[in-house]
């Protein structure tokens, strides 16, 4: 009997132990998985502060977490041919398409890449023969502080785990095993749930994604700056020309309620002046 209730009681303490783990798990939960951290520096690479104490180096600081993604719009004549080029290129440096769309006119492809080719393919990107780059935009997320808070978390919750399984060999009844092994599939299918969400940020890290875009037609022109007298003067005779077609706009809009009232307006005008030239000879005679 006394077996039993130091089992039951163990357990109770290993469930406490457990909600409170949980718990701060799920107040993350909503953040991004992190990549893998850093390993920590080897004992050579151990800096000395000015009292000549050991200090750890700052290996977080040192070793940042990025998310890199980026976005490239081409202009082309072959549409299809320059999408043919930007995949060779992928596929060159060791990356892959994750998704593709295009047509006659245009294209997009979704770029998965290493991270440490992501630069090698952009310059890549801008020498595709056929095409001109017209836009190109590149982002970094810094995951860094994701990478500890998630990897310490798996750490926490598999000493939980592993905390339960070895309740579960002690446990004699079948009240017992039902109950810790009840424990055991919620705090695993936590530590797999949490598993899943840093295996998918270390992969955003690892691979970096590129956007590319492929429209055809020639790149437009880059209007060209005008500056000096002769550049004061064609913006002048520019706003000249808008002002005068502004007012012919007008003219147009007013134009055929003129045609419309303006004869009414002159009958009204030519009877007002026929009263009042028969109210004056009244007015003398009396």
């Amino acid at each position: 009997m006394s077996r039993r209730v130091l089992a039951v009681t163990a357990l109770a303490l290993v469930a406490l132990a457990g909600c409170s783990s949980t718990g701060s798990m799920s107040s993350s939960g909503g953040a991004e998985v992190a990549a893998p951290a850093v390993p920590p520096a080897q004992p050579g690479g151990v800096a000395k502060d000015s009292a000549g104490t050991a200090q750890q180096p700052d290996s977080v600081a040192t070793n940042r977490q990025l998310v890199r993604t980026a976005q490239v719009d081409l202009r082309g004549d072959d549409v299809s041919g320059a999408l043919v080029k930007v995949k060779d290129l992928t596929t060159r440096e060791g990356g892959y398409v994750g998704q593709e769309n295009s047509s006659a006119s245009m294209g997009s492809l979704t770029l998965r890449v290493p991270a440490d080719r992501m630069d090698a393919v952009l310059k890549g990107l801008g020498e595709v023969e056929g095409t001109t780059v017209v836009r190109r935009e590149t982002k970094s997320e810094d995951v860094t502080e994701q990478v500890v808070d998630v990897e310490s978390r798996l750490s926490t919750q598999r000493a939980s785990v592993d905390r339960v399984r070895a309740l579960l060999e002690r446990a004699g009844t079948t009240s017992e095993i039902t109950q810790i092994e009840g424990e055991l599939t919620k705090r695993q299918t936590d530590l797999e749930s949490m598993q899943r969400r840093y295996d998918a940020l270390k992969g955003q890290v690892a691979q970096s994604t590129i956007t590319v875009s492929v429209r055809q037609g020639p790149a437009p022109a880059a209007e060209e700056e005008k500056l000096g007298f002769l550049g004061a003067l064609g913006s002048g005779w520019n706003a000249l020309l808008e002002a005068l077609r502004v007012v012919v706009v007008v003219i147009g809009a007013v134009l055929p309620f003129a045609v419309v009232l303006l004869p009414v307006g002159v009958l009204w005008y030519l009877r007002r002046r026929r009263r009042t030239v028969k109210i004056t000879p009244e007015a003398s005679a009396n």
